[in-house]
């Protein structure tokens, strides 16, 4: 799992995305983005993830998203969320659904660091497409389309990588615009 993690995080940099090590760390919906917070911390200051960080919060995953990590998280913004019917994100976030809102948010993180450079490197070396094992037990396919890289599940949704490496202390965060879900969960 860690070599396909580490395949993954090849893929990103050959879209033209700057790395973090060679450019500023971006900012997330104008929020400016500390390479010495945790990935919970800085989501929780980008005004465009408040839907993922009350989701994070609903499903109990805030100590871990806080813990060293390394973490890769494919962070949906508000307007991704904001493609799911309201009624369902709300039943979401109700407890009795925690189990299964836990298991949608585990597909959107990979246990280990991976910078587009190194995602994107992947996607070459496996011929266009790379799997992405997730936490959450998902399997993600990793491609570059049209100089972006997107993230295709399981169900055929695919979601587009809108800002690359923003790094964090406990990993890396790449924005994405749209919900990520397991096998057979509609969306």
């Amino acid at each position: 799992m860690k070599k396909t993690l580490i395949a993954t995080a090849a893929i990103l940099g050959t879209a033209g995305f700057a790395t973090a090590q060679m450019a500023e760390n971006p900012t997330v919906g104008g929020a400016p983005m500390m390479a010495d917070m945790t990935i919970a911390q800085n989501a929780s200051n980008a005004p465009n993830l408040t839907t993922l960080v009350a989701a994070v919060g609903a499903a109990g995953l805030v100590d871990t998203l806080n813990s060293a990590g390394p973490f890769t998280v494919f962070a949906p913004t508000n307007d991704a969320f904001g493609r799911i019917s309201e009624a369902s994100l709300q039943t979401l976030l109700q407890p009795e659904y925690k189990g299964q809102l836990t298991e949608i948010l585990t597909c959107h993180v990979v246990a280990a660091e991976a910078f587009a450079s190194t995602i994107t490197g992947m996607i070459a070396d496996s011929g266009g497409v790379h799997p992405v094992e997730t936490v959450g037990g998902c399997t993600l396919d990793a491609y570059v389309e049209g100089g972006e890289v997107k993230l295709r599940d399981e169900n055929g949704r695919v979601a587009t990588v809108t800002i690359a490496d923003v790094d964090q202390s406990n990993g890396v965060v790449h924005v994405i615009d749209r919900v990520l879900l397991p096998a057979g969960q509609a969306g």
